[in-house]
């Protein structure tokens, strides 16, 4: 069922690819824009952006801290030939599952994720492996949906009946229980709105430095 799931999610965004930066710019620029105020990335660094999509986010960091180790990683192959096309030769960008990153551990300082977390089937895997490629000290900080949020919370009702890639989303709360289960200290978990409308959150969390 997991494998089946993966599979949908993959077919829909290998379909939307080409047209996705157009039909979604707005969103991205502002989901983008909250998620980079609490990235704070240093030269040097090296970052994974997990569900790149068609590299938005890198493109932007990639502008901030050209010295930083950039590396993307999506489900959808044709989303990263899009990103791949859009961002320096610099950026390593790869297709792959958030659950089971090509990776060794302890590989980055910091880990990022925008927009893909209501897509994940098992949560509680993708977070555990998300810590595992991370340095001790390393910093997670994951933005989606918040649950809190009527529009959002009306939207992903409807779409856990009529889009089968889709899976839920979560609240601050609910956010916070999973990352400490999945063993990370929680920084922060704030919510925000991007438009009058729509709402998200931003959780930033660390793997313990021992």
């Amino acid at each position: 069922m997991i494998a089946d799931l993966k599979r949908r999610v993959r077919a829909q965004y290998d379909q939307l690819a080409e047209a996705y930066d157009h039909r979604w710019d707005r969103y991205v620029r502002a989901s983008n824009g909250g998620t980079l105020e609490r990235v704070r990335l240093r030269s040097g660094e090296q970052l994974l952006d997990v569900g790149c999509g068609t590299g938005a986010l890198l493109a932007r960091l990639a502008e901030r801290q050209p010295a930083a180790k950039l590396v993307g990683i999506d489900l959808s192959p044709a989303m990263a030939a899009q990103a791949r096309a859009r961002l320096p030769r610099t950026v390593h960008v790869t297709a792959g599952d958030a659950e089971l990153l090509p990776f060794p551990a302890q590989s980055f300082d910091v880990v990022v994720s925008a927009s893909s977390f209501h897509y994940w089937p098992t949560p509680a895997r993708g977070l555990e492996e998300l810590r595992r490629v991370l340095r001790p000290g390393g910093r997670l900080v994951l933005t989606d949906w918040c649950d809190e949020y009527l529009a959002c919370r009306v939207c992903d009702r409807l779409l856990r009946w009529v889009d089968p890639a889709h899976r839920r989303i979560y609240g601050r709360r609910e956010c916070g229980a999973l990352l400490r289960a999945a063993h990370y200290d929680v920084t922060e978990l704030e919510r925000y709105r991007i438009s009058w409308l729509w709402g998200l959150m931003t959780a930033s969390a660390r793997r313990p430095a021992a």
